[in-house]
């Protein structure tokens, strides 16, 4: 009987061990909207002499709600001045459940500067699960390549 019951013991522990790994990932946020700040380089410096690095900027944003769509208002491109250098919509984009939809700025584009940044707006109508929203930078020349991502940081919520 004793076996048994350790047994049985060691096996839900087991379970519970090997089923916390799935559980990992982000805490689930939910918000009925937000503006959000999204840090971008158009260029990094590099080398002894601090030669700009010309970098591609994706921004990507990701509807990870399962069963409601949102809304981005608008997106704003700003170089390291604050300076505003594009608005990349005309209308309000609605973004599908579990959809994204992205913004390029090419690598030759180095209005931004190393301090650029895009900001948006976002809303769900109701409470949903909150965007993931971040920029991917990626610049090549001759054999060398660079990437990284920044995420979106909410700077004001609804």
């Amino acid at each position: 009987m004793r076996i048994r019951i350790t047994s049985l013991v060691l096996a839900v522990l087991a379970i519970a061990i090997f089923t916390l790994p799935a559980m990992a990932g982000r805490k689930l946020h939910v918000s009925s909207g937000q503006k959000v700040y999204v840090p971008v380089y158009s260029h990094v410096y590099q080398g002894p002499k601090n030669r700009p690095y010309n970098l591609s900027a994706l921004l990507s944003i990701r509807n990870v709600d399962a069963k409601n769509t949102i809304t981005v208002n608008y997106v704003r491109y700003y170089n390291d001045d604050g300076k505003l250098m594009k608005n990349f919509f005309n209308e309000p984009v609605v973004i599908p459940p579990l959809a994204t939809h992205e913004v390029f700025i090419p690598e030759r584009d180095t209005s931004g500067g190393s301090g650029a940044n895009f900001t948006l707006k976002w809303e769900g109508g109701t409470q949903v699960s909150v965007p993931i929203i971040q920029a991917v930078m990626i610049g090549t020349a001759s054999t060398q390549g660079i990437s990284f991502v920044c995420d979106g940081v909410a700077i004001e919520e609804d």
